[in-house]
């Protein structure tokens, strides 16, 4: 594990930076494995930090349809939609496998 992330290695230490907040957009570019959002753009696409299997977990300042939705294209693009609950952390799975992030569901 040398190489990947400080702040996206599983094992977390005090050392690692606090979670980050983004603005969203048709692509985002996330910098922590938790990250807050703000605004309400569908984030079509994630550019992956690594490309190995990684999660990221968010959290939607805002309730909207589609905070992640399909149509982009390449690596990190969406696997299905998913709209956001305010406050709700929702983890995407990153499979290098196929180069897209699926959704965890809750009910």
């Amino acid at each position: 594990m040398a190489n990947y992330p400080f702040d996206f290695y599983t094992a977390q230490s005090p050392q690692q930076l606090q979670p980050n907040t983004i603005a969203s957009a048709a692509t985002i570019t996330p910098t922590h494995k938790f990250t807050r959002v703000t605004g309400t753009t569908s984030i079509t696409k994630i550019n992956p930090p690594v490309e190995a299997y990684h999660e990221l977990t968010f959290v939607f300042t805002s309730a909207y349809a589609t905070a992640f939705n399909t149509g982009g294209s390449g690596s990190g693009a969406i696997h299905a939609a998913y709209t956001s609950v305010a406050d709700r952390p929702v983890t995407l799975y990153y499979d290098p496998r196929t180069r897209l992030y699926y959704v965890m569901t809750v009910a």
